[in-house]
């Protein structure tokens, strides 16, 4: 496919116009950190360390790396990365990264959190979506035991069920406010109680459009096969299919677990692997439009020019409402913002929470910003080259 281009990622005074130069210079010196794997390594173990020890370094924290990657240490004060990205007609996903609870009162707490998330998204003019984990409102060793097969307990069995009781609260919230909810996928070897509980949602509240949303991590080489297999399923049973296409975040864990117990990797065996299956998927998303929601997750330039090549292909229009790309807060700005410009429907995660509870998540984008090709390099040219045409 010749890629023609509908939107211009380089018009780099669209992508960073909502920043002042302030903040353009500590992004600036963030990602130029982020250049060094061996630097962010030393610095992620230090501040783990650092917090677990009491030391005063949240301030330190909070107005750097914490300051780029997230919205606010709660949802009031996620108010003003909202209104950044309304302003532009961009959507916010507010995504409570709040990890490793392990008790039922933890669980509850975070699936009133959610439902409060879902309330907020309500009120937006511009897109209403909300997102969230599993494992944030059931215990991860219990979803692995019941992925294995294993029979569970009396009591196991009465926590999956208030497991599938805080996800049915949120999903008929959702549906009863107009709010579009993504449902993460998680590691694959607690995946198949997830993808039940999703499918079972789905099927509840997805009879008119894409309520519900299944998340596909294409990094699998199984995934292709099993979105082919879940919008079969979803037209046998007479609901719309909600897809959110990423390519994953689990990597390095998955390989090292497959290996070490002796079962076959789930992940492809190449990058470009990834993409072509990312980029079919996405493919058979818009050729099949009537009967899927799509939820394109990319940071990958191509994909996206792709996506936005396939919608002319198939006449549809930019902001046509069963067609969506998505980028996380403080990664991409040059995609987000100018394919807002074209009038496309884009949506950013903003994650927020307690600083110390979000040290996990900051800790992912430090990884991923270092270990995916020219991420970090990426988004250092195109901050250094607004910089200097601001000064110009």
């Amino acid at each position: 496919m010749e890629l023609k281009k509908f939107v211009d990622f380089d018009q780099i005074d669209i992508a960073f116009k909502a920043k002042s130069d302030k903040a353009l210079k500590k992004r600036h010196f963030i990602f130029s950190t982020m250049k060094w794997p061996w630097l962010v390594s030393v610095g992620t173990s230090l501040t783990k360390f650092s917090l677990s020890a009491g030391l005063p370094v949240k301030g330190l924290v909070k107005s750097t790396i914490f300051d780029i990657f997230c919205g606010g240490e709660s949802l009031e004060t996620c108010s003003d990365a909202c209104n950044e990205l309304e302003h532009y007609g961009i959507g916010a996903i507010f995504d409570y990264s709040v990890e490793g609870e392990k008790t039922e009162t933890g669980f509850d707490a975070t699936a009133e959190e959610v439902l409060r998330t879902i309330e907020t998204a309500s009120k937006s003019d511009v897109m209403k979506f909300a997102a969230f984990k599993i494992t944030g409102v059931g215990a991860f060793d219990l979803l692995a035991k019941i992925h294995a097969g294993e029979t569970l307990f009396t009591e196991e069995s009465s926590a999956y069920d208030r497991i599938v009781k805080r996800v049915e609260r949120i999903c008929a919230l959702a549906s009863e406010l107009d709010v579009t909810v993504l449902i993460d996928a998680e590691e694959t070897w607690i995946q198949k109680p997830i993808d039940d509980i999703t499918i079972d949602m789905m099927r509840k509240y997805n009879k008119e459009k894409a309520v519900i949303y299944y998340t596909f991590q294409m990094y699998c080489h199984a995934m292709l096969d099993n979105l082919q297999s879940l919008h079969k399923q979803a037209v046998s049973d007479g609901y719309i299919l909600g897809a959110k296409l990423v390519r994953g975040a689990y990597m390095e864990k998955e390989r090292e677990r497959a290996e070490e117990m002796g079962y076959l990797d789930p992940i492809q065996p190449t990058k470009q692997s990834t993409d072509d299956d990312f980029n079919a998927a996405c493919q058979y998303c818009i050729e099949h439009l009537n009967e899927i929601g799509l939820f394109a997750g990319s940071h990958n330039e191509e994909s996206n020019y792709r996506l936005t090549l396939l919608m002319d292909e198939h006449n549809l229009q930019p902001d046509d409402q069963r067609v969506y790309f998505g980028q996380l807060y403080g990664m991409s700005d040059h995609i987000s913002f100018n394919l807002a410009h074209g009038n496309y429907n884009v949506i950013k995660y903003v994650p927020y929470g307690p600083l110390k509870a979000t040290i996990p998540y900051l800790i992912r984008r430090a990884a991923e910003n270092t270990s995916v090709k020219g991420q970090s390099g990426r988004e250092l040219t195109l901050v250094t080259k607004e910089l200097k045409r601001r000064k110009s």
